[in-house]
């Protein structure tokens, strides 16, 4: 089997990555490149230069550049696209692509969306077409997360009772890895209800969007697992996260460590303490939790998906579980109360907030 690949939004490839690019579609070219299956045949970008630039890197033809994604998607005909473009406009290049009628699959960048609602949408079209649609929430293909998986699954730490995580940049941008993560690790069961509360005063715009300066949430799911997340302040004034590590699994026999900070430099990506044991044991992993490489697992395993007509872990189901997450986060500040769920909004309600007026971040022109 071969699948004709373009990549929408190809951006620029940065020298130092930093929050106003990662490159991401270089690495999902990358990626696709890795695989012989897939062949990279086109781009496009608003911003012809980008394009251009991508197509040489990638050695596209000429032919297949494109300033418009819907010129690219009636010349080309792609069997598969990947979607690396800002937050705002994925709902609707993911559904226009899933409405063409051509495309078999769309690998798109997180978040889902910029509303709840955009992002309820794409997985709906997406199932009503028969479509698949995964979201790249990648850092599951880490060795280490993998492993803490089987740890869990083995019942290395009893039952699991909670999930903590501390997310560096906010529960929408790295957060909605985070509570990922969480997800897969409580085997994607549904989210209850969510109480959460946020500090917006810096105004922190990533990618396009609004990302508050600190959260913290705490939810169950419908199994009665509970979790607790916070995110971290990003206007300089340091981490202030109760959470000293990416995430935390508490079980009724142990706890599981992802990442653990604040004691030392030297400690391990993953640790255990099991019950009975006041000292923690370190689990050897392959890699950490930051890698490229994740990237084309990720591809890799979606591809397996397409050719089997197996449901992959990064499709738009298990994304949107994650999303709900995030906006009833952003919710229940804005009623100041707790949100039962399943979510009935399709807004930002943090968005929504800054519009009003309710909240007021600052910016650099008020200084």
């Amino acid at each position: 089997m071969s699948y004709r690949v373009a990549v929408i939004g190809t951006g620029t490839e940065p020298d130092d990555p930093d929050e106003d690019g990662y490159a991401m579609a270089y690495h999902h070219a990358t990626a696709y490149e890795n695989h012989a299956e897939c062949d990279l045949v086109a781009c496009a970008d608003i911003v012809p230069e980008n394009a251009e630039t991508f197509a040489r890197v990638f050695d596209i033809d000429d032919g297949n550049v494109f300033e418009a994604y819907g010129k690219l998607l009636e010349t080309v005909k792609p069997d598969i696209v990947s979607l690396c473009v800002p937050p705002a406009v994925h709902d609707t290049i993911a559904i226009d692509c899933i409405r063409s009628g051509v495309v078999e699959a769309i690998h798109c960048e997180k978040p889902m969306a910029d509303s709840y609602g955009g992002a309820h949408l794409m997985a709906q079209e997406a199932s009503r077409h028969g479509v698949q649609l995964t979201f790249n929430h990648q850092r599951r293909f880490s060795d280490a997360v993998r492993t803490a998986k089987g740890l869990l699954d083995e019942g290395a730490i009893g039952d699991l009772d909670r999930i903590e995580f501390a997310s560096p940049a906010g529960i929408f941008d790295y957060g909605s890895h985070s509570f990922d993560l969480c997800n897969y690790f409580n085997d994607e069961i549904p989210g209850d209800w969510a109480l959460g509360q946020i500090e917006y005063g810096e105004e922190n715009i990533l990618f396009g969007s609004h990302n508050e300066n600190q959260a913290v949430v705490l939810w169950e799911y419908e199994n009665g697992v509970s979790g607790l997340g916070t995110s971290d302040s990003t206007d300089g004034r340091g981490p202030t996260s109760a959470v000293s590590c990416h995430h935390r699994l508490i079980g009724t026999r142990g706890t599981i460590e992802l990442g653990p900070s604040g004691e030392n430099e030297a400690l391990p990506t993953l640790r255990i303490r099991r019950a009975g044991n006041e000292e923690w044991e370190a689990v050897e992993t392959d890699d950490g939790l930051h890698s490229w490489e994740f990237i084309d697992r990720a591809i890799a395993e979606n591809v397996r998906c397409l050719e089997t007509g197996e449901e992959p872990e990064l499709g738009a189901e298990n994304a949107l579980n994650a999303t709900e997450l995030i906006f009833a986060t952003w919710e229940s500040a804005r009623r100041r109360g707790r949100v039962d769920l399943p979510l009935k909004i399709d807004d930002n309600p943090l968005e929504a907030m800054v519009k009003s007026g309710e909240l007021t971040p600052s910016t650099t022109e008020d200084e």
